[in-house]
């Protein structure tokens, strides 16, 4: 017997990538999206927040690259990667990576020159683009098979984030547009058009997951992670509510659109919606967060799920600076600094685990057989196709038998028939 043939490190690393490594760039991008909250600025805080920034963008280029390699040699395993019901749920995330590099790109390229506002409106775009092109097709392939109502979690609701945080992606770029552009008046519509499409979908996941918990008990496990992604929804759609008003009272008056109070109108129905929606991610974060310890399984090859404890914090956590500086509430801009901090903190000691879960290889490391696998299955299909070439374009003289490889089990004359 032949001895089976050697695979690499490297090849078992790319065939056992997943979209599951873009939490951690997200996670990152939490870091620097809060800490820019902080509104007393030192040269240091602004140093550590761009260092954050360009190691996100870093782990954006690694996991987009290693998922195309992977995607060019393993066709198969990237194929089975998107259409897994637990790791498909994860592709979205690519787009929401890039919204964080957006935003970091307004907060710290921008203001030095490197970028025009010409440039991030494109980008802005580009942006609706891209998460629309990727969250259909990832819901098509979802929603065309039935799923276990009791193995719930709102980690599922990843599908629809991308256009949810749209909203967040156009405020950030009106920060920086001109109120009196034209175009500013289809940023601020286009935002508010899928902050409330993502917000109701993603609300419509919410309570399914209370349903589910009410049926199964908390989250338990690697789930117990997927609590948190339910905070959010209502969180950033607050944050989003209030900076859309706030741009809508300038945008609509210069404009003269709908009523001369137009602008005024919508910014305090934002104001009051956004504190309505930041009870509830509030509470929702203190649902998840009391029972965790107790239902989360302490296994570190599940340390990607938790990654969860991040960016989908940041919403709410944004929201209480937010409220503090339009109330006047001291108690708020504390309450976001010491959450900053554990944000920093977590990160720290997700990114130490990672590292030594990834060292160990119980993540993004696939087995030599599975690699094996789809190497052969791959060379087998790419042989099988040349020998039918090979069969259409002998000629119809005669009848000349084709011996085909020994795992089609067929041998066949020229006229396509079965031959004893």
């Amino acid at each position: 017997m032949s001895s089976r043939p050697p695979v690499s490190t490297l090849a078992r690393r790319i065939h056992g990538w997943s979209w599951q490594a873009f939490p951690i760039g997200m996670g990152t991008g939490a870091v620097y999206v809060t800490l820019s909250g902080i509104k007393e600025r030192s040269s240091t805080l602004t140093t550590i927040e761009t260092i954050f920034f360009f190691l996100n963008m870093a782990l954006f280029l690694l996991n987009t690259m290693t998922l195309t390699i992977q995607a060019i040699v393993y066709p198969r395993q990237a194929w089975r990667l998107m259409q897994d019901p637990v790791k498909g749920i994860f592709v979205p995330l690519v787009v929401l990576s890039f919204a964080t590099i957006i935003i970091g790109t307004i907060n710290y390229a921008f203001p030095t020159g490197h970028v025009s506002t010409n440039f991030l409106y494109a980008l802005f775009w580009v942006y609706v683009i891209f998460a629309v092109v990727t969250c259909f097709p990832m819901l098509m392939i979802w929603f065309n098979k039935p799923h276990d109502l009791n193995k719930f979690t709102p980690a599922y609701a990843f599908l629809i984030f991308p256009m949810m945080l749209v909203g967040v992606v156009s405020f950030n770029v009106l920060r920086v547009m001109d109120p009196a552009d034209t175009r500013a008046v289809g940023v601020l519509f286009v935002g508010y058009f899928f902050q409330g499409l993502g917000f109701f979908m993603t609300f419509i996941y919410i309570v399914i997951y209370v349903i589910r918990i009410m049926t199964t008990g908390f989250l338990d496990g690697h789930q117990a992670n997927g609590a948190f992604v339910a905070c959010g929804p209502p969180g950033f759609t607050a944050l989003a509510l209030i900076n859309l008003g706030a741009r809508a009272r300038e945008i609509l008056d210069i404009h003269g659109l709908v009523t001369p109070q137009a602008g005024e109108i919508w910014y305090a129905a934002s104001v009051m919606s956004a504190l309505m929606l930041y009870g509830l991610a509030v509470f929702l974060f203190l649902f998840g967060v009391l029972p965790y310890w107790f239902k989360l399984h302490k296994h570190l090859n599940e340390i990607l799920g938790c990654w969860a404890l991040t960016f989908p914090n940041v919403g709410w956590i944004n929201t209480t600076r937010t409220l503090g500086d339009l109330l006047n509430i001291t108690g708020f801009r504390t309450i976001h600094l010491i959450m900053t901090v554990f944000i920093f903190i977590t990160w720290c000691i997700l990114i130490v685990l990672t590292v030594m879960a990834f060292w160990k290889g119980l993540i993004f490391f696939s087995k030599e057989e599975d690699v094996l696998q789809d190497t052969v299955s791959t060379s087998r299909a790419s042989e099988d196709e040349k020998n039918w070439k090979n069969i259409g374009n002998l000629t119809h003289q005669g009848h000349e038998t084709i011996v085909l490889p020994l795992h089609t089990g067929a041998h066949m004359d020229t006229h396509g028939h079965r031959m004893v």
